[in-house]
């Protein structure tokens, strides 16, 4: 009777030790996405009438002296490595901005809508920024390039 146990055992360890076959992994194709990316005022020296509260933060010394709190919207875009982004990029605002990456700018006079086409080349985390000095730190966002490995289908495997 000892021996039903130790067999059993033996079973379900053979049963669970048996390879499944590698799984094939379709190639990813890059898409074309198209984004709409706004460049939005937060807190800006126009609003102190509308808010009270923000006129000290503006006045000399202030936690905003000398800078005004734009975003894009949305912040975070995530792509595949090798997609093309067609960017739609607005900026409704007076206040000139601009949309830089690594090795690609874009300028932004107020109150244009500008076109612009961005290979996402690499995978990473990319930082998005504007570049006018007093919209730093505070008007940044991300570009998430996963890698296309990550992306690749996964092929049905043979009944």
């Amino acid at each position: 009777m000892k021996t039903l146990p130790i067999l059993a055992t033996l079973v379900v360890a053979a049963a669970c030790a048996r390879s499944t076959p590698p799984v094939a992994r379709a190639a990813y194709t890059p898409r074309t996405r198209a984004i709409t990316i706004t460049t939005v005022p937060l807190l800006v020296k126009e609003e102190q009438s509308m808010y009270p509260f923000l006129k000290p933060a503006f006045a000399k010394g202030g936690v905003l002296d000398g800078k005004e709190v734009y975003a894009f919207s949305p912040s975070s875009i995530t792509v595949v490595e090798g997609d093309t982004l067609r960017l739609d990029i607005i900026n409704p605002e007076d206040d000139a901005h601009s949309f830089v990456l690594p090795d690609f700018a874009v300028s932004l006079p107020g109150g244009t809508a500008t076109q612009a086409t961005y290979v996402a080349k690499h995978a990473g985390i990319f930082t998005i920024q504007c570049a006018v000095p007093s919209h730093l730190p505070m008007m940044a966002g991300q570009l998430i390039v996963l890698p296309a490995l990550t992306m690749a289908g996964v092929a049905r495997q043979p009944s």
